[in-house]
């Protein structure tokens, strides 16, 4: 499989360019998570900007969010899609106190923290269509809205995906 950077870099610039000069950088890298087991204990290995894939390896998209500015940022809003050929499979470190994490299930268009999509299903001899909540493989884009950063913070957002 050939490498997802280039792809993923070209999203996350479009989001930036769109602001103009903006006053906050993106960084994306890409790493291969591994579980390793030395004398009994099992930890994750980790293998910065990995290409090389294959079909059921774990890799963490992150993005480093970065105010270069002289003053607070408010309402920021990073976007990270699904690269095409993996499976959403998580979050990939805890949740960060000031940050929402939502999820696209219609390729970015939309986002909600729990996505929802119509089915019709058959109650009592009656197709009946309803809402039901999106299964977390189903989901092709991420966003993180970011409700305020200070001036040279930095903030990383990430999640886990698997390939195909």
């Amino acid at each position: 499989m050939k490498p997802l950077t280039p792809t993923v870099l070209l999203s996350l610039l479009g989001v930036a360019l769109a602001q103009g000069t903006s006053p906050l950088t993106l960084d994306y890298s890409q790493s291969l998570v591994r579980t390793v087991t030395v004398d009994g204990k099992s930890s994750e290995q980790r293998t910065p900007n990995y290409v090389k894939v294959r079909p059921g390896d774990l890799l963490a998209q992150t993005v480093v969010a970065r105010n270069v500015s002289s003053r607070t940022l408010k309402n920021i809003v990073v976007r990270l899609p699904v690269p095409t050929g993996m499976v959403y499979q998580g979050p990939d470190g805890g949740t960060q106190t000031g940050v929402r994490t939502e999820y696209s299930i219609d390729g970015g268009k939309t986002y909600a923290a729990s996505p929802t999509k119509k089915v019709t299903v058959t109650e009592n001899g009656k197709s009946v269509t309803k809402d039901v909540e999106a299964k977390p493989n189903e989901y092709q884009a991420v966003r993180w809205l970011i409700s305020e950063m200070k001036a040279g913070s930095e903030m990383k957002v990430s999640f886990r995906a698997q390939v195909k």
